[in-house]
């Protein structure tokens, strides 16, 4: 199974499966909110009949019954992958896993939560949002919640993974976006890392977009990146 789950941060399906066509073999990618709004849950549908496997990443926020009725819909669409954001408490993750019975063939998508985005700085989390302290505890905190809620794991960064997995297990997956080239831009992240830093910090997933999507050759890339993985 891949580490590296490619971002398809792209705006209709025909950019997708022309992206996608680039690869011979089933791949990890992630389908966020501007593919999503752009073309529908079928474009789910497009990515599974072309092989690969699918983090949806919708991150679930809101009361703990309607969270739970949203992931009951979502549990239907054979994704591999479904988030929560970790802020909405434990008793909404309770409610996510919930949502998520296990179907006729025996599985579940794994259910992560995200703790605080990489484009969230100390300052931001501090003065903006009202959250005390480093942003190393409010994750580590998020982290320990989201698995007494019974959850798979979470989404954090690079730098927390070592710390997440020191408190909360070496089970207890890690999926971390804010991945580029040392060459590459940071673009609008806070905590990024190159991929070879995410394997030296015990990361089991790494989320890489840009890098991968907006190279000359994407398949050489994501195979490069892959490379550093093992």
């Amino acid at each position: 199974m891949s580490r590296t789950i490619v971002a398809l941060d792209f705006s209709s399906k025909e950019e997708v499966v022309s992206f996608l066509e680039a690869f011979d073999h089933p791949i990890y990618v992630k389908i966020g909110m501007e593919l999503t709004y752009a073309c529908g849950l079928d474009v789910i549908q497009t990515v599974k009949k072309m092989g690969h496997h699918i983090f949806l990443d919708l991150k679930l926020h809101d009361i703990p019954n309607t969270v739970k009725g949203g992931m009951k819909n979502l549990a239907g669409l054979g994704v591999d992958i479904v988030n929560v954001h970790a802020a909405g408490g434990i008793a909404m993750m309770k409610a996510a896993m919930e949502g998520l019975k296990i179907g006729a063939d025996g599985k579940r998508p794994l259910c992560i939560a995200v703790t605080q985005l990489t484009s969230t700085s100390k300052e931001a989390m501090n003065e903006e949002l009202g959250i005390p302290g480093e942003v190393m505890d409010c994750v580590i905190r998020y982290a320990k919640n989201a698995k007494a809620a019974g959850l798979d794991g979470v989404v954090c960064s690079v730098h927390e993974a070592k710390a997440i997995h020191e408190a909360c297990g070496d089970d207890f997956l890690t999926v971390t976006p804010g991945i580029r080239l040392a060459e590459d831009s940071k673009d609008d992240q806070k905590r990024v890392a190159t991929p070879a830093y995410a394997k030296e910090q015990g990361c089991d997933y790494i989320v890489v977009g840009r890098s991968i999507t907006k190279s000359a050759d994407p398949k050489a890339t994501y195979e490069r990146i892959e490379g550093m993985m093992k």
